[in-house]
């Protein structure tokens, strides 16, 4: 513990590297910000668009779709949450799942319970939840998750496989 002291009393600003960091607001226009000490300085900007630009497109379409992935779990995005009459359709004990556009977190949360839950693989539940919800798309990171998930499940079957035969 003394040394962790001492190198939290030796440590030096002057030794970090600068930082960049790339924004992208709700109109499409990019900035590179980075920091002066406490004061936040824009290093580029862009005008608005899609164009090579890095980020999210905003959605603004109202998507009130729920996708019904068994009886009682259903997938849809925050817009679905808002129409009751939607939500009215299924009975009590219904779960929704939902992010803001339904498409990359909620979807690796519903894949990853199904494999969980259901005992389904990562390709059996990712396409139970595409064929419901088409529009899904969970980002690389997500998707990467899931199937280090998948892999890890198959190794522990595989060692309960060999305890059992022993």
């Amino acid at each position: 513990m003394h040394a962790l002291s001492q190198e939290i009393r030796a440590f030096s600003r002057k030794g970090l590297r600068k930082q960049c960091t790339r924004v992208t607001s709700l109109t499409g226009r990019t900035t590179v910000e980075t920091w002066d000490g406490a004061r936040r300085v824009v290093v580029e900007a862009g005008p608005p668009g899609r164009g090579g630009s890095c980020g999210f497109v905003p959605d603004l379409s109202l998507d009130l779709r729920v996708a019904v992935l068994k009886p009682w779990l259903l997938l849809g995005s925050q817009d679905a949450a808002h129409d009751l009459d939607t939500l009215k359709k299924h009975k009590d004990g219904v779960v929704l799942v939902h992010c803001n556009a339904g498409v990359s977190r909620a979807a690796a949360i519903v894949i990853g319970f199904l494999m969980n839950s259901e005992e389904l693989s990562f390709t059996s539940a990712f396409s139970l939840v595409k064929n419901a919800r088409p529009s899904i798309c969970p980002n690389a990171g997500f998707m990467e998750q899931l199937r280090t998930y998948q892999q890890g499940k198959e190794s522990t079957k595989c060692d309960n496989i060999q305890e059992t035969s022993l």
